[in-house]
């Protein structure tokens, strides 16, 4: 597009090493610095959505690797939430099945309203373009594309269908791809278990490093919503990715006046109100995803976390769109 990129990170002051890889990671904000100074260079309304045709295994650092790696796209998608940290702190994906069909959401976490807009198109696009690389289908299709922010200009909507080549919904309540549950057991052009297995050992070396920065009960829910994605996990399997003993994880979780427990609940009570708020989910299905033994015990669990039943929860929430 006619941008020096090292003009452009000069003028956001940002280490020019970063061209030569000589830099592992730049802040957020210097980050949307970027981002920002980039679009207005550009004075291209379509620069988020242009840039996701670059997409490459290293632009997704070692999550990239790893991905490549697995034996399917679900494998592949299961990892993201759990390892994205590593790509940067842009934004974090929620995974909600549905009746046979799946929503990959994303969740922009920069405030700006422009840099916003981009990268959430950039975000999206990428997804869509890697996943037709890992699989060898260059014809490869999401179900419906989701996006929160306003339609573009007319004249620019084309672009958007040229990529996603699916229905497209704008000023929608979420930015999500819709996928069909059978896409997922598409197997990747190249898999090799024993090198997946080094390079999320790698990984969850480099996530501890990052982990670090963060409060120890933040790290923990993190660590569980990963994990949720298989299954209700172990106390033990929390704390040996967080590099601690049961007794290690609980002794300092007290520091901060909480629990393993406690976190696990309040994690539940997120993804249960989520699943009843934006889900047709029956509410026996609800309660086996999150570790319940019986639809009674998720009965009783969340009345005492929202003195309403799931069912009323439900109710309410219909209402309130109505």
């Amino acid at each position: 597009m006619g941008v020096s990129p090292k003009q452009a990170l000069q003028e956001c002051s940002i280490d020019t090493a970063l061209l030569d890889n000589k830099v592992k990671r730049i802040s957020g904000e210097a980050f949307q610095r970027l981002i920002r100074t980039l679009i207005e260079k550009t004075q291209d309304p379509c620069f988020g959505l242009k840039s996701a045709r670059y997409v490459q295994p290293g632009s997704y650092s070692v999550l990239g690797f790893m991905v490549m790696n697995c034996k399917s796209l679900r494998d592949a998608m299961q990892r993201t939430p759990t390892y994205e940290a590593l790509v940067g702190d842009m934004g974090t994906t929620e995974i909600i099945h549905e009746q046979g069909k799946i929503q990959m959401r994303w969740h922009c976490q920069y405030p700006d309203p422009i840099v916003k807009a981009h990268m959430v198109d950039n975000v999206l696009g990428s997804w869509v373009n890697f996943a037709r690389f890992l699989v060898d289908r260059p014809d490869g299709k999401p179900r419906q594309v989701w996006f929160e922010h306003p339609a573009p200009k007319p004249e620019l909507l084309p672009q958007y269908e040229a990529l996603f080549r699916c229905p497209i919904k704008f000023n929608a309540p979420m930015t999500c791809l819709w996928l069909d549950d059978a896409l997922l057991d598409l197997p990747m052009r190249q898999s090799d278990e024993q090198l997946l297995k080094t390079l999320e050992s790698h990984a969850d070396i480099l996530m501890a490093d990052i982990s670090q920065r963060q409060p120890l009960p933040l790290q923990t829910k993190n660590v569980i919503k990963g994990l949720m994605l298989e299954g209700l996990p172990r106390k033990e399997m929390v704390a040996k990715r967080l590099g601690l003993t049961e007794r290690t994880l609980q002794r300092r979780l007290q520091q901060f006046d909480t629990s393993y427990q406690q976190i696990l609940d309040e994690l539940r009570q997120e993804q249960a109100s989520a699943l009843l708020r934006e889900t047709e989910l029956p509410i026996q299905e609800i309660a086996a995803r999150l570790g319940f033994s019986e639809p009674r015990s998720f009965h009783r669990s969340f009345k005492s976390w929202t003195h309403m039943t799931p069912g009323e929860y439900r109710n309410a929430q219909m209402d309130e769109k109505k």
